[in-house]
């Protein structure tokens, strides 16, 4: 089982400490977060990850090397300084060859309370191609930005002013791909974006939903850090 983490950005959010640290390798709870994910990600039972790096990508490789203090095989593809977008990235590790036939693509700074293997499982057992998991936000976290009808994603379109009543779901940061989506809809030159992959997947009814009922954390922000750092202080 294998996860993609997409660790390449800037954090400018977080500047001027990113500037120097990369934002996965910020500590929380006394350790560089990239070591809680990690440790969560082969808990559950995931055994290959695939690390998207650019912006001192260098120091993730430091920090983590071979996975093998998780029990993981950790391999690298490297954006350099012109960075690609998130789904630009994919697309280049699978010009590298580093994705295996479907995999899990997780943000370097979210914090999730969900079992990844399930969910890769659960994608595996879907026709669709691709599988976004969804919270129910109405409006609380973020923008909601993800209209669920029953198993399946019918809409998604980040940034609307105002969300049509029927968008109460948030993108959950943890997603599904089937290696064919990427080397047959992102382009292999120039920067990409899953938003606009997933919001097609969507509208041609190729994008399954699984729902998650436990809110996400991310570090992306000072905010969102204090509140990952007082949940994990708390247990």
């Amino acid at each position: 089982m294998q996860c993609v983490i997409l660790a390449g950005g800037l954090g400018t959010r977080l500047w001027p400490e990113t500037k120097t640290t990369p934002k996965t390798l910020l500590p929380i709870a006394g350790a560089p977060f990239a070591t809680w994910q990690l440790s969560w990600l082969a808990q559950s039972g995931i055994d290959s990850v695939v690390y998207c790096v650019g912006h001192l990508g260098q120091l993730i490789r430091d920090h983590i090397g071979d996975g093998a203090s998780w029990g993981l095989s950790v391999r690298y593809v490297d954006e350099g300084e012109h960075l690609r977008g998130t789904a630009g990235a994919l697309r280049l590790a699978y010009d590298e060859n580093a994705l295996e036939e479907d995999f899990l693509v997780l943000y370097g700074d979210s914090w999730l309370q969900v079992d990844p293997a399930d969910v890769l499982r659960a994608a595996r057992e879907r026709r669709e191609p691709a599988l976004m998991t969804v919270f129910r936000n109405d409006g609380r976290w973020d923008g909601s930005n993800v209209v669920l009808d029953g198993p399946r994603v019918r809409r998604y379109a980040k940034g609307l002013t105002a969300p049509p009543p029927e968008m109460r779901w948030i993108d959950y940061g943890l997603l599904t791909f089937r290696r064919g989506v990427i080397s047959e809809r992102v382009p292999p030159d120039g920067p990409q974006d899953l938003a606009p992959l997933c919001a097609g997947l969507a509208e041609e009814g190729l994008l399954a939903g699984f729902e998650v009922h436990q809110r996400f954390y991310e570090i992306g922000s000072v905010a969102g850090r204090d509140e990952l750092e007082a949940l994990f202080t708390a247990r």
